[in-house]
């Protein structure tokens, strides 16, 4: 037998023994545990397409929603019910992105301005709203260039600092497309990541063990009424270890 068949015969092995270690460890779960389970529709029924989602961390049957033309919903009761909490407050009905911080689940933001951009009939938003009384009243706190507002993060131990990622207006150049990051809750806003202006930013991600580790996905893209323009050279992941004050581009096989 061969150097290179011992070396191929020891590396199965290995790999056998990993895969047995693994599946040790992990418990088995009973499918039939789960057969009783459907999914059903809980509303609301006139909201529109749903872009933005998001829960409180210490109460599980309350989650509020963002649809592209029907604003943001609520519901304490896991979905029985559901009430529409922004009319009145917004000036655009269109949602791209909600975040409840965790260390005070009163203070909510609110990105508008729905983030898919594939349809003829995207809605622009005005920038960002914020409740700090769980819904009931809101406050429109800037970024009113913002066009589309893909995500929004809060820091967890801290409600006042928040990210923001900006999608830009998508039928032209956007100077306002990229990263945004408020120290204050929203009272000044200030750009931490920007390419140029037709770049723009898609989605963030925060380590959940070191909150100054941040990822964010840069998207070159842009719409015409007859044409989408999605991904070129400008795009890609960037990381963060500093909160946001610098950033470096990902390779290692990333486009």
């Amino acid at each position: 037998m061969t150097n290179k068949t011992l070396s191929l015969s020891a590396t199965l092995l290995m790999v056998s023994a990993l895969f047995a270690m693994a599946s040790q460890a992990e418990p088995k779960i009973d499918p039939g545990l789960y057969d009783g389970v459907k999914w059903r529709e809980i509303g609301p029924w006139r909201g529109g397409r749903v872009t933005a989602v998001s829960g409180v961390l210490s109460d599980d049957r309350t989650y509020y929603m963002g649809a592209t033309g029907g604003g943001v919903w609520k519901t304490e009761n896991a979905g029985i019910s559901w009430n529409n909490i922004s009319d009145d407050f917004f000036n655009v009905g269109t949602i791209g992105a909600i975040a409840v911080a965790e260390s005070d689940e009163n203070v909510i933001y609110v990105g508008s301005g729905e983030a898919p951009i594939r349809g003829v009939t995207t809605s622009h938003g005005d920038g960002m709203y914020k409740s700090t009384d769980a819904g009931k009243t809101w406050k429109h706190i800037g970024l009113p260039k913002a066009g589309q507002i893909a995500r929004v993060i809060v820091h967890p131990d801290n409600a006042d600092l928040v990210y923001v990622a900006v999608q830009g207006q998508i039928w032209g150049p956007s100077e306002e497309r990229g990263i945004y990051r408020s120290s204050d809750g929203g009272d000044t806003w200030e750009p931490v990541l920007q390419i140029d202006d037709t770049t723009g930013a898609t989605d963030l991600s925060m380590d959940p063990t070191n909150p100054r580790i941040i990822y964010a996905s840069m998207w070159e893209h842009g719409r015409t009424p007859w044409f989408i323009k999605s991904g070129g050279t400008a795009g890609g992941i960037y990381k963060t270890t500093d909160g946001g004050d610098t950033w470096e581009k990902l390779g290692g096989g990333l486009p």
